[in-house]
């Protein structure tokens, strides 16, 4: 029988949560491992100079969340703006391009590491070394860089081939202009060099020893980052958001961010009836894109519901927890991670795309989470100084009835939000096997726009064009709509997992 389940973005992250489950450690210690390795398998995406979320359930426990997101650094710029180091690049994303900022002055306090070694020390079990030994291996080896990440580091190549040390880490060989291609090997010795030395030396290395160190001093010509923000950093605990829907008990990441927020105001929309049909969901949607300004109505959902939703003491809580806070939305991936003695993990990550700048000798590339327009909604560095940054990613446990438990989370930007809304509709109100609801087609609403995923039939394609004249159908599958993970414990004590092909999913259980 199987000794666990685990989905992610990579079939080597998702090999290293098992070959840890398979050691006798638990779903945290697998995430733990999942996250080291996805530094070198997904590296644009995830990387020590990032952060996240975990959602943990322990068994017999009350569930939590360790909230270990960037941190605005303590001071806001210095009135003399050119002397930051923050630069504008465009990434290319084929039909479109989107602006972004780099450069030392868009870092914000990462919390990755200090968040990878709370989950080890406070919910795990097997040592800190042993967990890092997956990612230290493949940092040595150098994998093949899959096509998905290829495909992702092509989009931001601007980004990865911004500096010379970049380059010389991202570029491909023999042309460093350009990223790494697609299943060329790419190998990271000075990062297996830090983690290694993590192992050995545990977190001190990052909160004053020579990493702390050495961000800071990468960020002291032209950055706001300081030594004394690295060290004042701290992992909060939460309280998950707790929403019954449809008779399931759905627990997703709560204030200061505001994706599992809007998630709980989507099922709430979606609680009465029959499962949505497709102009359904595109109600909801719009609705929860609302859910922080005046809502507006859509058909289905009469003014008395929204106001009554809106009067819930929950919402209004998170409402005003979001309130001018900065919010991050970028690149992201995800892990879900359950284990035989009844522990459930759900993990979700980012690096943003990276401030352009490797971190001298150790390997990775701060973030840029102060570089992005909606984190700046009052123009860059309008942000407040020494507070958490707010964020779309939203990881999830679902727990049904009949003991059925669940973890689920996705990548996707804004498209966080729409995407685990319809899966986790799907498997409730639809009654959807969960390898179908992950993989059904899907919608996303933004300002009034609707993004149809290819799949959908031609009738549910006509309703949804008369619905809403601004629409686009896209021609294929796309990571634009999200990459759901899964990992399920069914009642019998039986696991599965599926893994989100939009987003390199991977899918493996634990003997």
């Amino acid at each position: 029988m199987a000794a666990g389940a685990v989905a992610a973005g990579h079939d080597e992250t998702a090999a290293a949560a098992v070959e840890i489950l398979e050691d006798g450690g638990t779903a945290f210690d697998a995430v733990v491992a999942a996250l080291a390795a996805s530094f070198v398998v997904e590296p644009a995406l995830s990387s020590p100079g990032g952060g996240g979320f975990l959602l943990a359930h322990p068994e017999g426990q009350s569930p939590l969340v360790l909230d270990f997101f960037a941190q605005t650094p303590g001071r806001a710029a210095s009135v003399d703006r050119a002397a930051l180091d923050f630069v504008p690049v465009d990434a290319d994303f084929g039909a479109t391009t989107q602006e972004f900022h780099v450069g030392c002055a868009a870092a914000a306090v990462p919390g990755m590491i200090p968040g990878l070694c709370a989950i080890q020390r406070d919910l795990g079990r097997l040592p800190l070394a042993r967990l890092l030994e997956p990612a230290i291996r493949l940092a040595r080896s150098g994998p093949p860089l899959a096509p998905l990440q290829a495909h992702i580091m092509g989009v931001i190549a601007p980004i990865l081939t911004h500096t010379a040390g970049a380059r010389a880490v991202f570029g491909a060989v023999g042309d460093d202009s350009r990223p790494c291609p697609a299943n060329a090997p790419l190998p990271m010795p000075a990062l297996a060099d830090t983690l290694e030395a993590l192992g050995r030396e545990g977190e001190r290395l990052f909160r004053d020893g020579p990493a702390a160190r050495a961000m800071a001093a990468l960020c002291a010509e032209g950055g706001l980052l300081t030594l004394e923000d690295i060290r004042a950093y701290r992992v909060l605990r939460h309280a998950p958001l707790d929403r019954r829907f449809r008779g399931s008990r759905v627990l997703t990441n709560p204030p200061p961010s505001s994706g599992g927020a809007l998630i709980s105001f989507g099922l709430a929309l979606a609680e009465d009836g029959p499962a949505p049909d497709p102009v359904r969901l595109a109600d909801i949607m719009h609705l929860t894109g609302q859910a922080r300004d005046a809502v507006g109505l859509a058909s289905g959902v009469t003014e008395e519901r929204v106001a009554r939703l809106l009067a819930d003491p929950e919402l209004a809580r998170w409402r005003a927890a979001l309130k001018d806070r900065a919010c991050k939305v970028g690149g992201t991936t995800h892990m879900s991670v359950l284990d035989g003695a009844g522990n459930a993990a759900a993990c979700t990550v980012s690096n943003g795309e990276g401030c352009g700048h490797m971190v001298p000798g150790l390997g990775f590339m701060l973030n840029n989470m102060l570089g992005e327009e909606d984190l700046n909604p009052n123009g860059f560095f309008g942000w407040r100084p020494d507070e958490r940054v707010s964020s779309m990613m939203a990881p999830s446990l679902l727990e049904r009835p009949d003991g059925t438990v669940m973890a689920l989370g996705s990548g996707g930007s804004n498209r966080i939000r729409t995407a685990l809304l319809q899966v986790i509709c799907g498997l409730v109100a639809g009654e959807r096997a969960p390898a179908e609801a992950v993989e059904a087609s899907r919608l996303h609403m933004e300002r009034g726009h609707l993004d149809i995923e290819a799949g959908w039939d031609a009738e549910s394609v006509a309703a949804l064009a008369a619905a809403c004249s601004e629409h686009r159908v896209w021609p294929d599958r796309s990571m634009f709509f999200g990459g759901v993970h899964v990992a399920l414990r069914h009642a019998d004590g039986t696991f599965e997992a599926v893994g989100d092909p939009r987003r390199g999913g991977a899918a493996r259980l634990a003997r």
